[in-house]
């Protein structure tokens, strides 16, 4: 997809934008390994441009998903060598996709900063962002964009130097002329900035448009504190921590809250349904121990009416959206159910379910689903 259609719209957006951007990164953040699939289908300017079908039946002509992603996400959406993509947000798009063309390698990736992702969505060069980008009440107003379920509930933190005298019990109090960096046209900026404001302390905050320059800067000395989101901060110290140098992650809590899912175009409630029931649809097979590996014996026996419906069989909702009758079950086959996605990207950067809110409701966290009936 052409970057001229985003250049032309930064001019008319980029104040609109700009507003709700103050903090990501710390948002910054599939199974398939497929490599992404090439389109040159043109962007849509508008949900009415594509049509009496609305941005589903436009997706679904055109056999691909233009998925947005962060491409430099440690764990959430990592662009590889050969172009391809790996992790939580990149299975997501797979599962979106899954869903909705009974295809889950038949994504466009589209790697886009931080200062780019909302215009991407409203000039129609993605249909769906899956770029660790929080929910906040100006984007979901003045910038226009509709939000899906929560995929990861997540929250700024500090990262440090032990050498510097930092300890897992630092809090923001002791940031005192401290150089802090964070990745620019995210709500990290403003986070921080208000956190120091509230601790009577000075900082300096110098921002970078990209997490990786920010994080190298942060190896090399010239921050002596890296602030993102605290997912953030456990795969790139997990992955990136030089061995003559420890990292130290704090304060315990969280300085902001970060809930982090789906975005696309605002008002197009067809598409969003297609998403959302899809990102659901992990959830309750988690929650009924529906997983990749024994899918298929869960829908050819199941053991409650729910698990019918989601799995296609007597009942099925999926045909009244516009989908397959068996959109979740391919979703659930060809991706994993939601601890599958995590299980196979998360844990190896030393990210748990147990204890946090990102656990099934069941087991005390927040991670929940609607009735699939």
């Amino acid at each position: 997809m052409g970057r001229p259609i985003i250049a032309a719209a930064v001019l008319a957006a980029v104040a609109l934008t700009a507003a709700a951007c103050a903090g990501d990164e710390g948002e910054e953040q599939a199974g398939g390994d497929g490599a992404p699939v090439e389109t040159t289908a043109a962007p849509v300017d508008t949900v009415e441009a594509v049509g009496g079908g609305g941005l589903l039946g436009a997706v679904q002509s055109r056999g691909v998903l233009n998925c947005g992603v962060s491409g430099v996400a440690v764990a959430f959406s990592e662009t590889r060598p050969d172009g391809s993509q790996k992790g939580f947000d990149a299975d997501y798009c797979r599962v979106v996709a899954a869903a909705v063309l009974g295809n889950a390698g038949a994504v466009n990736f589209v790697p886009l900063t931080a200062a780019e992702r909302f215009v991407a969505v409203q000039t129609g060069e993605v249909d769906l962002l899956m770029r660790n980008s929080t929910h906040t009440q100006s984007r979901d107003t003045d910038v226009g964009m509709d939000f899906g379920p929560v995929t990861y509930y997540d929250g700024q933190q500090l990262m440090a130097r032990t050498a510097d005298g930092y300890s897992a019990a630092s809090t923001v109090a002791d940031l005192d002329g401290a150089v802090v960096c964070a990745n620019a046209g995210t709500t990290t900026e403003k986070n921080i900035a208000d956190a120091a404001a509230d601790a009577g302390v000075t900082i300096t905050l110098n921002t970078f448009q990209d997490l990786d320059i920010v994080t190298q800067n942060f190896i090399d000395g010239a921050c002596d504190v890296l602030t993102t989101d605290g997912s953030g901060l456990v795969g790139r110290r997990n992955t990136m921590q030089p061995d003559d140098q420890e990292w130290v992650i704090f304060p315990a809590a969280p300085i902001s809250k970060e809930p982090l899912g789906p975005m696309y175009i605002q008002n197009d409630s067809a598409f969003a349904d297609a998403v959302n029931w899809a990102v659901y649809a992990t959830i309750t097979a988690d929650e009924k121990g529906i997983t990749q590996a024994n899918v298929d014996a869960m829908a050819a026996n199941p053991p409650d009416a729910e698990t019918a419906r989601l799995l296609g069989g007597e009942g099925e909702l999926q045909s009244a959206m516009g989908l397959d009758p068996d959109a979740f079950f391919q979703a659930i086959k060809q991706v994993g159910n939601y601890n599958d996605i995590w299980e196979r990207h998360l844990v190896p950067v030393g990210l748990v379910r147990a204890g946090s809110a990102n656990a099934s409701w069941l087991d005390g966290g927040l991670i929940y689903a609607p009735p699939a009936r």
